[in-house]
């Protein structure tokens, strides 16, 4: 990800900042160069939960596959952080340069998708 920064918006936040709300538009993902982000979310029970995002990892991915995606949750810096954004032109130039990008954005979402089932069942 560090590679593909020259080519994207790099963003700073301070710890508390709000990146994106629930229900927002989304038409770009996020990846995470340094510190740490908590994507917070209500389900249709009500309950909440969280996930902490940490260097390396992505969110928001979604924004680039679903035309008129609203983020189902809230994004907000753990502590202070950079993040690249990433819009769909972006991502398809960056698979295009380095086709195991997807690989590893993929990797990243199951690991992810993985450490929230574990949780959730623990």
């Amino acid at each position: 990800m560090r590679g593909l920064a020259q080519k994207s918006e790099v963003h700073a936040f301070k710890t508390g900042d709000i990146i994106f709300k629930a229900d927002d538009p989304g038409a770009s993902m996020f990846g995470v160069l340094e510190g740490s982000v908590r994507l917070s979310w209500k389900n249709d029970e009500g309950n909440e939960g969280y996930e902490l995002i940490h260097a390396g990892n992505v969110f928001g991915a979604g924004a680039l596959v679903m035309d008129g995606h609203r983020r189902l949750g809230t994004a907000q810096a753990e502590s202070s952080c950079r993040l690249i954004e990433m819009n769909r032109e972006k991502f398809l130039f960056a698979v295009q340069e380095a086709p195991m990008f997807a690989i590893e954005l993929l990797a990243s979402v199951d690991a992810r998708l993985r450490d929230l089932k574990i949780t959730s069942v623990g």
